[in-house]
């Protein structure tokens, strides 16, 4: 019997399987799903497994070791910070800057539209930091999911994960509709010529099958490699860097200034409302932090890349809007193709093209660098089995997650063959708001606490003031959408914001110090990005809060009767070994 077993094991090192599989034990290898009676028994123990899962904490191992066998293959360590800086330009310059500059502008919040890339683009670069002292510390191909894992437990991690999966849809969804309008504007076509008219309900009744094929190509280019992706990122990123300085310096040879003014036309408040609607176009910073598994020194190349980036991007999309609104009025602009259509009402048609083609190497990029980043999310959610493990499997050959950018690419497609850009940004910048803020929290969590160290008491005060904080943020919010002009609501929040971070600076001693990298004035400036990101969040309409609603009570329905009972046998699993 031992001779035909170590025989049989023999076989499989020699004659490993196959990638492309199919089989029940790949998608569910769970002892709770190995038959009807099992599912049942793990029913019955919801609410004793789900308290389990929600006290669980991984550790900082599990997550870049144990975790990572899951994927059978490992990716290849290919890239450096001038990739990752390049990977910065690609993965968030795109449609943001194009289409919902000029949206905002015309809509909301006039010329003081750079104004609203400043408030956005400061969120964004305190949530940087955060991502980037986590990316060093942990440095997996998971992002947020991983790190929500270690510091706040698998519920969390899971809630967290869900709105990655959306942001990943969504966002790539909303490029790729974004690509079709900027294209019909470079055969000289209406905006919405290239799309199928439909009498479906309105925001739906636009068919895009444009938007379809351009995602199938970003991602047969992701998955045949990660090397490959980058030196075509590398030059599509370069062009559009060009087309940018053009786009900046003949905007402001064409400035008129009378079109700043009115300055905010919208007031305060508009300028707020578009702040939480642009933060889209500074989406998708988090891919690079995805990457780490794939970088060589993460520790040095990480955080070059990311604040890096980040910060050259944040002043070239304030370069940006002021060209456009120096050279427009915010009355006449196109909320559609809104710097091709100014140049071309300013004598410049030539110059329109010109942009439409950048800002198509732009969304390209986006969508390139997406089906990158994206798919190695899914890679590590699949991993803890929150998702079937078929979609954590890395191919033997081109070293990347096959069956993962597959997941997003169809997923990404369906939602952009049917809906309109402006559903889609709404939705979107909802549920990155709400990942980058839980980011925050977990920061605060990793500094000040440390399980089996940090006493009893230490963790209460913790939890108190943390729930202080995100009270009064909330709070702030409210009184800003109920009242902006009122000062009352303010005296009572913001004092109390100021107090719960005060609290954990003077009462509570830091249990971790970063290794490389940290996040500087800690527990400040954690504390100021989940206040700025829940504002934001605020400021998004009544219905992008019952759209994520509704997805969040599908994303709980499914982890009640599938993520919980997966991810309890794994953790159980590999306890036992």
């Amino acid at each position: 019997m031992s001779s035909c077993s170590s025989e049989t094991k023999n076989d499989e090192q020699i004659h490993p399987q196959s990638y492309f599989r199919w089989t029940k034990q790949d998608f569910f290898p769970e002892e709770s799903f190995q038959n009807w009676s099992n599912y049942r028994h793990a029913l019955s123990h919801t609410p004793l497994r789900f308290k389990d899962r929600l006290l669980a904490r991984s550790q900082d191992s599990d997550e870049t070791e144990k975790l990572r066998k899951q994927s059978e293959n490992d990716m290849k360590r290919c890239l450096t910070w001038w990739d990752l800086m390049w990977f910065g330009f690609g993965a968030v310059i795109g449609a943001g800057i194009f289409v919902l500059t000029g949206q905002q502008a015309h809509e909301n919040a006039g010329p003081a539209i750079v104004l609203s890339y400043v408030a956005s683009g400061f969120s964004a670069m305190l949530s940087v930091f955060c991502y980037t002292e986590f990316a060093v510390e942990i440095p997996v191909a998971g992002g947020s999911f991983a790190y929500l894992r270690v510091e706040l437990g698998d519920f969390a991690a899971f809630v967290t994960a869900g709105n990655i999966l959306l942001e990943c849809v969504l966002g790539s969804a909303a490029v790729a509709r974004a690509w079709t309008s900027y294209f019909a504007s470079l055969i000289n076509r209406e905006p919405d010529s290239l799309r199928i008219h439909t009498g479906l309900a309105d925001g739906y009744n636009l068919l895009d099958p444009i938007a379809v094929i351009v995602l199938a190509i970003a991602a047969t280019i992701a998955m045949s490699s990660t090397r490959n992706t980058s030196v075509l990122n590398w030059i599509a990123s370069a062009v559009n860097t060009l087309v940018i300085l053009f786009v900046v310096v003949a905007g402001f040879l064409n400035a008129d200034t009378s079109n700043m003014k009115p300055f905010a036309p919208y007031g305060v408040e508009g300028v707020f409302r578009a702040a939480a609607i642009v933060y889209f176009a500074y989406g998708g910073f988090d891919t690079i932090a995805t990457m780490a598994e794939e970088t060589k020194n993460p520790s040095r190349d990480i955080p070059l890349g990311l604040l890096g980036s980040m910060s050259i991007i944040t002043i070239i999309y304030c370069l940006m809007a002021l060209s456009l609104t120096m050279m427009q009025k915010y009355t006449d602009i196109d909320p559609n193709a809104a710097y091709s259509v100014a140049f071309e009402r300013v004598g410049m048609k030539w110059a329109k093209y010109l942009v439409a083609l950048g800002a198509l190497k732009g969304m390209t990029t986006v969508l390139l660098v997406g089906a990158l980043g994206q798919a190695r999310y899914i890679t590590h959610i699949a991993r803890a089995h929150m998702i079937p493990p078929w979609f954590a499997l890395v191919h033997p050959k081109t070293k990347t997650p096959i069956n993962a950018t597959l997941l997003v690419t169809i997923s990404s497609a369906c939602i952009a063959f049917f809906s309109s850009l402006d559903i889609l940004a709404r939705l979107l910048s909802l549920s990155t708001l709400f990942v980058f803020m839980m980011m925050a929290v977990a920061l605060l969590v990793r500094r000040y606490y440390v399980s089996g160290v940090t006493p009893r008491t230490s963790l209460l005060k913790l939890v108190g003031f943390l729930l202080i904080i995100i009270s009064s943020s909330i709070g702030i919010s409210a009184c800003w959408g109920l009242d902006p002009s009122g000062w009352v609501g303010y005296a009572v929040t913001v004092p109390l914001w100021f107090l719960g971070t005060l609290g954990i600076s003077v009462l509570l001693p830091q249990q971790r110090t970063p290794k490389v990298w940290g996040v500087p004035l800690v527990p400040w400036l954690p504390s100021l990005s989940i206040a700025t990101n829940l504002f934001l969040m605020g400021s998004l309409g009544y219905m992008a809060f019952v759209r994520f609603g509704i997805c969040t009570v599908i994303m709980l329905v499914y982890y009640v009767f599938f993520g919980l009972h997966a991810t309890y046998d794994m953790a159980h699993q590999q306890t036992q070994v």
